[in-house]
């Protein structure tokens, strides 16, 4: 297992989402960097997250912070630990006053409470061989400001939702 951080939340280019998992001790010229496609909205809860914003109304992986957090519980450690037909699967070792618990996770939910619990990541050696890319493929042009803006739409955003926007 090689010990990982959020390097950042992308899109592809057909604008899908992208979680980009970074070695912690490689150099981004000489690393590897691990993407994960995920869906919008773990996105969003991962780049909320890694920025250290809160969001307006607590989000599911907020949710589940809290939950553990009220049963005294730890996020031990997150792992990506196979890829099984182009799909990750991850674990999350959770430990509390009965034990230590391994608990099957999509790798974007895993992501998004490891950064929250500031719990380490992890991603296996065969995992990394298989999926990763050199770290110079990653185009490192954006900005905090870009995030900043992004961020800030994503408030708007949040802030103007109402939920009949949403029925069918």
């Amino acid at each position: 297992m090689v010990q990982v951080h959020v390097l950042g939340v992308a899109l592809d280019a057909k604008q899908q989402h992208i979680v980009l998992l970074k070695p912690l001790f490689e150099e981004l010229g000489e690393s590897r960097v691990l993407p994960i496609w995920i869906g919008e909205q773990e996105a969003t809860s991962i780049l909320i997250a890694v920025s250290g914003v809160a969001a307006p109304r607590p989000l599911s992986h907020d949710l589940m912070k809290t939950l553990l957090e009220a049963l005294d519980a730890d996020v031990v450690q997150v792992e990506v630990e196979r890829i099984d037909g182009g799909t990750f699967y991850a674990a999350v070792t959770l430990r509390g006053p009965n034990g230590t618990h391994l608990v099957d996770a999509r790798p974007s939910d895993a992501i998004a409470l490891a950064v929250r619990m500031d719990a380490p990541l992890f991603v296996s050696d065969e995992v990394l061989a298989e999926a990763a890319i050199p770290g110079s493929f990653i185009d490192q042009s954006g900005t905090d400001e870009d995030t900043e803006h992004e961020l800030d739409e994503f408030k708007k955003f949040i802030e103007g939702v109402d939920p009949e926007d949403f029925k069918g």
